[in-house]
């Protein structure tokens, strides 16, 4: 009897567009609107440069004038700046063993692709919770005082005195939105801990709503929930959870030069061989208007996960108001 091998059903050139589309397909971020892929993070993340410079006018500042015969107006500049993305390279290798019952499947090639397209659905939501630990986080310069880049755009309902004004409530949702003041209505989506969505449902604050296919989603407070436990929570019992605005993280799918996204391997030498299926991918996960500094970056390739979860790695520079991420710092009870 043949055996099926990685190799007679894997066609790279067919495959990695598939797992590239259902990847987004399976990823609730992407479901809820919170990541928008688009042709120009597409093609910034296909650069050789491992940084991308955007640069953007700023909003007009200043008072009018008073029209005034014979007064001259006053000339008012347009000041500029720059937001900074960066390029995450990421690869992952299975060995036959991890895809053998794949390989049994009506249509191998499908079944091998939503297996990878899920793990990586799983695995760029870890990434997007490490840049949101890094976002929202604080550093010390050295000699300096510590800095918190994005504090108004933090609600820490732990700073509160009483135990019942520290939980996650109806009213600290709208707390949380109100640090956008008359911006809040772009928040639409939320992202919490299942803990807290637990804690939510069994006060009644969490809705589920059906789409025209009659699939199930939640919502609070009229914004669609995402759950991920990669969320932070402390060993205190402190839990984050954010508030996003449609299309708050841009997503750009790369293939720079030199890029093999997919390719298989064979071990002959091992046992009866061992078949490897290897895939890797060049993508841009950046949350809009925070540059990107490169401040603690250890390898010139790539940012580790670890570095997008260090604060002095980002920095805001769009007006706050533009800037569509809150985070809510509560416990449950």
């Amino acid at each position: 009897m043949a055996i099926t091998k990685i190799s007679d059903v894997i066609v790279p050139e067919l495959f990695n567009p598939y797992v590239v589309n259902r990847t987004m397909e399976l990823s609730a971020f992407f479901q809820s609107g919170i990541v928008v892929n688009s042709p120009e993070f597409d093609r910034l993340a296909s650069e050789a440069a491992r940084t991308h410079n955007m640069p953007f006018f700023e909003d007009l500042q200043g008072e009018s004038e008073a029209t005034l015969e014979d007064e001259k107006m006053t000339p008012a500049k347009i000041g500029s700046n720059k937001d900074v993305s960066t390029t995450i390279l990421r690869q992952k290798m299975w060995g036959a063993s991890n895809l053998s019952a794949a390989l049994a499947g009506a249509d191998p090639a499908k079944a091998i692709g939503d297996l990878v397209a899920s793990y990586w659905a799983r695995d760029m939501q870890k990434e997007l919770i490490a840049i949101l630990s890094g976002v929202f986080g604080s550093y010390t310069p050295e000699g300096g005082t510590e800095k918190t880049p994005m504090s108004d755009h933090i609600l820490d309902l732990t700073k509160q005195t009483s135990a019942a004004a520290k939980l996650i409530s109806a009213e600290a949702m709208i707390d949380g939105c109100q640090l956008l003041g008359d911006a809040q209505g772009q928040l639409s989506g939320v992202v919490m801990h299942s803990a807290t969505k637990s804690y939510l449902k069994k006060k009644e604050l969490i809705d589920s709503r059906r789409n025209s296919e009659n699939v199930e989603f939640e919502y609070y407070q009229g914004r669609r929930v995402t759950i991920d436990d990669g969320c932070p929570v402390t060993k205190d019992g402190v839990y984050s959870t954010y508030l996003f605005g449609s299309g708050a993280i841009a997503y750009g799918n790369g293939s720079p030069v030199g890029h093999v996204a997919t390719e298989t391997d064979r071990d002959k030498q091992t046992g009866g061989g061992i078949d490897y299926l290897i895939n890797r991918k060049a993508f841009i996960l950046h949350p809009r208007g925070i540059a990107y500094t490169g401040a603690v970056r250890e390898n010139v390739e790539t940012p580790l996960r670890s570095e997008l979860a260090m604060a002095q790695n980002w920095n805001p520079v769009y007006e706050s108001k533009q800037l569509r991420i809150v985070e809510i710092r509560h416990k449950i009870g």
